[in-house]
C-alpha cells in the first residue's frame, strides 16, 4: 500500500510541475492545485491512519491522531482561497494583456 501511495504522490507532483512549466494561465492554476492536493495527501498519510480506532484518548490502547486531519483541513481551506485568488489574478491579467501567456507576451516560434 505504501508503494501505491508513493507512486500516486510522485505522479501528482510530476503532473503539477509539468503543468506549471506550460506557461499558460489555466495549466499553471491546475498545476498549483494538483501540487497542493499532493501535499495534502502526503500530510494526511503521515498521520499513520488506522481504521477502527477512536479519535480521542479513551479506554483503548490506540487512538487516531487528530493533528494531521486538522492540518489537512486547514490546508484545504487555504488552498481553496489561494486558487480563487490566482484565478481572479489570472483573469485580470488576461483582460489587460489580451494573452494567456504568464509573462504577458507570446513566444516567437
Amino acid at each position: 500500500m505504501e508503494a501505491v501511495l508513493a507512486i500516486t504522490l510522485g505522479i501528482m507532483m510530476a503532473s503539477g510541475v509539468y503543468l506549471l512549466l506550460r506557461a499558460r494561465i489555466f495549466p499553471v492554476v491546475m498545476g498549483l492545485t494538483l501540487i497542493s492536493y499532493a501535499v495534502n495527501l502526503f500530510i494526511f498519510s503521515m498521520g499513520r491512519l488506522a481504521t477502527g480506532v477512536p479519535a480521542i484518548i479513551g479506554r483503548s490502547a490506540e487512538y487516531g491522531d487528530p493533528l494531521p486531519q486538522a492540518l489537512v483541513l486547514t490546508a484545504i481551506v487555504i488552498g481553496f482561497a489561494m486558487t480563487a485568488f490566482v484565478v481572479v489574478l489570472s483573469l485580470r491579467g488576461l483582460g489587460e494583456l489580451h494573452t494567456d501567456h504568464v509573462d504577458g507576451r507570446e513566444p516567437r516560434e
